[in-house]
């Protein structure tokens, strides 16, 4: 990456909106050249053609990253377009907000298949492609990746999982020349938290309970293009969240007391 991202291939999952879509616009303003994936078929057309419309070099596919053979099928249909991958952000991912008490095995399953086996399915289809083009994988963990958060245990775990995945994934093929960027952004303002499941597994209506200010998704992706150009391994956000990452380090019995009562209102019935 040593001339930027200019004429680069860059996958993106979950490419439709919030993050995804964002880091997807960066991209393509450094001169990338920009493969969408997402589940929302219309959505990631219609992002796809804004760019060609915009003179980006840009294709869209409509994919589920819970099954392994479409998540398999793009990467190649990219590869065979461009010739390689370049980076992969493994963005997609749903999240779940309820006490585990009141909350079905099913959705744990859920949230785990979209979140890590989703990256995983994406990873293993590109990885080939990364290694012979010395490229980059970005990783769209959370906080919730590296500390406890109340009322979302199945969405800790699958970040939680991914960090400790793709951690040891680098171990694994640092001398490749492959590298691997962590990204954990705390709240971020987008569609994402308007669709958390509930404890039935169906779209919760009860109140998002959050810890500062949300960032927008935008400043998100501008903090991602710049620790990709400087190949950071780990990029923690703002400072609210580099606070509690800190004090999560160095004093975790602390920092759960004190997220528990900041966000005790996630587990009100």
């Amino acid at each position: 990456m040593s001339n930027g991202f200019k004429d680069k291939v860059i996958v993106v999952t979950g490419a439709a909106s919030g993050i995804g879509a964002a880091i997807c616009n960066k991209f393509a303003q450094e001169g990338a050249r920009i493969v969408l994936m997402d589940m929302d078929e219309e959505g990631v057309k219609a992002a796809a053609d804004q760019f060609k419309t915009a003179g980006v070099d840009a294709v869209g596919f409509r994919c589920d990253v819970v099954q392994k053979d479409e998540c398999r099928s793009v990467i190649k249909q990219a590869i065979d377009r461009y010739g390689g991958i370049d980076v992969l952000v493994n963005n997609a991912g749903i999240t779940q907000r309820s006490a585990f008490v009141d909350t079905k095995t099913s959705v744990y399953r859920n949230v785990m298949e979209v979140n890590f086996f989703g990256s995983l399915h994406c990873t293993k289809a590109a990885i080939n492609s990364l290694i012979k083009r010395k490229g980059m994988i970005i990783v769209i963990e959370s906080l919730a990746g590296v500390s406890p958060l109340l009322g979302r245990t199945g969405y800790c775990a699958s970040k939680h999982a991914l960090h400790g995945f793709f951690t040891s994934l680098r171990s694994e093929i640092r001398e490749t020349g492959v590298h691997i960027m962590l990204v954990c952004p705390g709240f971020v303002k987008t569609n994402l938290q308007t669709r958390a499941l509930g404890g039935d597994g169906q779209v919760t209506n009860h109140p998002q309970s959050m810890v500062g200010k949300p960032t927008s998704a935008e400043k998100v992706a501008a903090a991602i293009f710049k620790g990709a150009q400087k190949r950071k391994p780990l990029l923690v956000l703002t400072p609210i969240g580099k606070l509690s990452y800190w004090i999560s380090r160095l004093a975790p019995i602390l920092y759960e007391r004190l997220m528990a009562r900041q966000v005790k209102e996630e587990l009100v019935r």
